[in-house]
């Protein structure tokens, strides 16, 4: 009898397991983690805390993970997991400099405590909260700065032909940028300027001014950090009598000296009176000649100089054809194998939240007051499915918001939440928070611009595989999806996540007259317009050199 009891008591103990494995799986409650969306400031050596809430609020106490790390995800600056801090995949340069803080565990608040911080704790965090089978992330910045004291002005004496005036400060980090500047605001330059680094990692500098002219009265030195964005600035004014009197004697000489010139030309008219007219034809015959000389030796020069800077330019664009697709170069280069694209937005595959222009080549947010974190895109009326085309978007009111552009493949699923990947049909990137990104593979690739793109240019190489982004604003690029795996038709891709911005499709090419017809006399009058200007920017085309050859012409030729 027990011996047929204990297998039905295993199975009932083995039913219970499972079924409260699939109660807790059932039960896990899904929520959202949300960062700081400004920087978080810290000096070297002093503390930052990088705190991260979920919604709707639940008591972090019982979480079943709070992980923060940077680059990857083995590899954390803290752990908590089973109600206690972790060690085990710490990060060595975190370890002993971290804590969690748990005081508002219970409204749904975690935060990590840096101590000691230190000038490479610079850059991005992630903040990654589990529960159950559920996990949401968040994106966190963390600048090292510091603003040191204001600085200290005094007048050392006179030097140099002047007055001397030393500026020092204290304190900073990075190393700051001082400047003098004149009571109208114009920059001064610094007769010297050292910087010195000094415990803690902070910089010291001092620097001075030699001011000669006693008009200008008073004079500013500024310390400005370029990572706040913040400055300090004193102000000196310096009094006349510390300015070099001038010599009693300076006169005397010039007196002296003006009237010996006078008798040396009187006695010079005597005795050459007779052949002055001689002396003055061969004098001038002599300059003409010269003159002549030097110019035909000038124009020499230039055109040595214009014709090797033509063959050095003919040789690197021959150099860049060969191998066009690797070379990356200059966006100008890039659009001679590429064909302008033709297309418009198509109204039918747009979010109800998005405002399309009547001639459909602008789109905007209808209510950018509200704060919805959702997919709000649209498509482009035309794609592409063989062939090398190109486009370029016109990106205005940037600032504070959030955008991607690029293209998706047909019929890519845009419904509800979803990650802009390769491997879901999507080659984009875009611009958020805290910085410019390439989306891929689920992932985001930090991106480096030296200039914020007024026009960002999209290239399409179908039969490489390769899909390209250039900004327009400086001809440079900024990143390339090589080999990319597709097939069937690619259509142009924008969305909006929030802000004001404005994408305008501004391609050399411009719709055809029957979908000018479909918008009225004003449509037309508009196409019209921006067609002769098309026409007007290819004959300018033709006529100039590269920009390169251009100035070195406008240097060299007189």
């Amino acid at each position: 009898m027990e011996n047929r009891c204990k297998p039905s008591l295993l199975f009932s103990v083995s039913c219970l397991v499972v079924l409260t494995q699939l109660l807790t799986w059932v039960t896990t409650k899904q929520f959202r983690v949300f960062g700081p969306s400004d920087p978080i400031v810290a000096a070297p050596g002093g503390e930052a805390v990088l705190p991260c809430s979920v919604f709707p609020a639940m008591n972090m106490e019982n979480m079943e993970e709070l992980r923060w790390f940077r680059d990857r995800f083995s590899e954390a600056v803290l752990v908590y997991r089973d109600q206690e801090e972790q060690k085990e995949g710490q990060m060595l340069a975190y370890s002993q400099r971290t804590s969690l803080v748990k005081d508002q565990f219970h409204q749904g608040k975690a935060a990590v405590r840096i101590q000691n911080i230190q000038p490479s704790d610079s850059g991005i965090y992630v903040c990654h909260f589990k529960q159950g089978l559920f996990y949401e992330e968040a994106i966190l910045e963390l600048k090292v700065a510091a603003m040191g004291s204001v600085p200290e002005v005094h007048i050392k004496g006179p030097g140099d032909g002047g007055v001397c005036v030393v500026c020092m400060t204290s304190g900073w980090y990075p190393e700051p940028q001082v400047h003098w500047r004149d009571s109208r605001g114009e920059n001064l330059p610094a007769f010297s300027e050292t910087h010195t680094k000094v415990a803690g990692g902070l910089f010291s500098t001092e620097t001075s001014l030699v001011v000669r002219d006693s008009s200008v009265g008073n004079v500013t030195c500024s310390t400005f950090n370029p990572i706040l964005g913040q400055e300090k600035a004193t102000p000196m004014f310096i009094p006349e009598p510390f300015f070099p009197q001038a010599s009693p004697w300076k006169p005397a000489f010039f007196v002296i000296l003006t009237m010996m010139g006078l008798l040396v030309l009187g006695t010079s008219y005597l005795f050459k009176r007779e052949h002055s007219a001689r002396l003055k034809v061969q004098l001038e015959w002599g300059n003409l000649q010269r003159e002549k000389d030097e110019s035909q030796k000038t124009k020499a020069d230039a055109l040595r100089t214009t014709s090797a800077l033509k063959e050095e330019l003919d040789r690197r664009k021959a150099a860049y054809s060969a191998a066009w697709r690797k070379a990356q170069l200059y966006a100008d280069w890039h659009k001679e194998h590429f064909q302008a694209w033709t297309f418009t937005l198509d109204p039918a595959s747009a979010h109800p939240i998005l405002a399309i222009s009547q001639n459909r080549m602008s789109v905007t947010r209808k209510d950018i007051t509200m704060c919805l974190d959702d997919l709000f895109s649209v498509l482009g009326s035309e794609g592409v499915s063989s062939g090398r085309y190109y486009w370029e978007v016109k990106l205005t009111n940037m600032e504070g918001s959030k955008w991607i552009l690029g293209v998706c493949r047909e019929g890519v699923d845009r419904k509800g939440f979803y990650f802009e990947s390769p491997d879901k049909g999507f080659w984009t990137v875009g611009q958020s928070s805290s910085g410019y990104w390439a989306y891929i593979d689920s992932e985001r690739a930090s991106l480096s611009i030296r200039q914020a793109p007024q026009s960002m240019g999209v290239f399409v190489d179908y039969p490489e595989g390769d899909i390209s982004f250039y900004n327009m604003s400086d001809m440079s690029h900024i990143f390339s999806f090589h080999e990319a795996s597709f097939s069937g038709t690619l259509f142009p891709y924008f969305r909006i996540k929030s802000g004001n911005v404005s994408m305008t499709i501004s391609s050399m090419a411009r719709v055809s007259e029957g979908e000018e017809g479909g918008e009225g006399e004003e449509g037309k009058e508009g196409e019209e317009g921006e067609g002769e200007e098309g026409e007007q920017q290819e004959e300018g085309k033709k006529g100039e050199d590269s920009p390169f050859l251009q100035r070195a012409r406008d240097t060299l030729l007189p």
